[in-house]
């Protein structure tokens, strides 16, 4: 769907070259910071494009973490941390503070930063193939795939990553697990729009898709209450979009809750709920403008200008009318002044974050090896900074656009991803 996702930008980073001459004492453990550094490399370059293939973006990842988990995971069982833990810093910036850098010399740090940006990739990936003018079924289905996989990481790195972190790091970088719900969250809300769409375009029950509606629209709003008590100059824009998304899917959800009704006969219920609906249309375009004019991280999202959105509006308008003159010449019921409880939960179609399973330590990592690193060679940590010195900053990561169609589809229900 053109321009229907909000994107964050990818975090950006300063080279590291694993160069500690001293530490590494034989060819093996040479080799190592020699692959470290190479693969590190040839990973960010990847990341900047959403071009590339799912299968040779889990290539490349998964050696790089086969690699750097070495430094970090247990490898002599009579050690209580692993010795090389702390030998090399890393420094990264976040994804919603800018260019703002933070430094730690802890290689768990440097596989969290990595890992968001992967899952970051997987949802730039998914929005590209979304944006094509006419995907077909495969690449449907590989957008879902990606958006729940990306979930997964996100869940993988609050779960067992964060965790295991040395330091604590300030309010609203990448490592804060409210970031990670919301991410969280706004991936799986993503994927649940791919079925949604789905159902719609196979006509599905009127029922299904409002509880479907329902369900998503409850997911942003769990991803805008994760960022709640961010920042709103860090966080704004990107509650702003959870913000139109979830009353989108409300007005999407009474719209169809309302058919249902009126099935039943319960034309003074259906009344009350399309009212709703449009009541929740009208805030989302409103909501809409105050996303555009809002600054903050992350390409802007024009949903808006999409026609899944604009279609919905005439939609609901146009049943409300239907549901009233048939209540004026057949039924005669009394519209109730409170809207019907979305009390819906989806039998079908729910869709969850995607279990991520780390690779397997590289086979180079043995004792034997680990052994001949030497970390009484470790070049000194640098002085800690001084509280009203400036942080260091990073140039953003260049990332490659991906062209975006804004032809309408031609389909029944206006949504591509179908």
């Amino acid at each position: 769907m053109a321009y229907w996702f909000h994107r964050n930008p990818l975090k950006a980073t300063a080279p590291a070259t694993f160069e500690l001459h001293g530490v590494s004492t034989n060819d093996v453990s040479r080799k190592l910071f020699s692959d470290m550094r190479t693969n590190r490399n040839k990973l960010l370059e990847m990341l900047t494009d959403p071009n590339h293939s799912v299968e040779a973006m889990e290539r490349t990842a998964n050696e790089y973490f086969a690699l750097i988990q070495g430094l970090y995971s247990q490898i002599d069982p009579q050690e209580s941390e692993n010795k090389l833990r702390k030998v090399i810093g890393f420094k990264w910036s976040s994804t919603l503070t800018g260019a703002t850098a933070v430094e730690a010399h802890d290689a768990v740090y440097e596989h969290v930063s990595m890992a968001v940006n992967l899952a970051l990739w997987y949802t730039k990936h998914a929005a590209k193939l979304a944006a094509k003018e006419e995907p077909d079924m495969e690449e449907a289905k590989a957008v879902h795939k990606c958006l729940r996989t990306a979930a997964g990481l996100f869940k993988y790195v609050k779960e067992e990553l964060v965790p295991k972190l040395i330091d604590s790091f300030e309010s609203g970088t990448d490592t804060d697990t409210r970031v990670l719900d919301a991410y969280i969250k706004q991936c799986t809300a993503e994927a649940q729009e791919v079925t949604i769409a789905r159902a719609i375009e196979l006509k599905h029950s009127s029922g299904l898709v409002a509880a479907l509606a329902n369900e998503t629209a409850q997911l942003y709003i769990d991803a805008d209450n994760a960022l709640a008590s961010l920042d709103e100059k860090i966080a704004g824009k990107w509650r702003k979009y959870c913000q139109l998304k979830s009353n989108f899917y409300l007005a999407c959800a009474h719209s169809y809750n309302g058919e249902t009704l009126l099935a039943q006969d319960k034309c003074g219920e259906a009344i009350r709920g399309l009212q709703e609906s449009v009541k929740m249309y009208e805030k989302s375009e409103l909501l809409c403008k105050e996303y555009a004019a809002c600054k903050g991280a992350g390409t802007t999202a024009r949903p808006q200008n999409h026609l899944f959105f604009r279609k919905l509006g005439p939609v609901v308008r146009r049943t409300l009318e239907k549901c009233e003159r048939e209540n004026g010449l057949i039924y005669h019921q009394k519209v109730a002044y409170d809207p019907p409880a979305l009390e819906l939960r989806a039998t079908y179609g729910l869709v969850s974050p995607e279990e991520y399973q780390a690779p397997a330590l590289n086979a180079l990592w043995t004792p034997e090896t680990y052994a001949k690193f030497d970390t009484t060679r470790a070049p000194p940590k640098p002085e800690k900074k001084k509280p009203d010195e400036k942080p260091p900053t990073l140039p953003a990561m260049k990332e490659k656009e991906t062209p975006m169609s804004d032809k309408d589809p031609k389909n029944f229900s206006g949504c591509v991803v179908s």
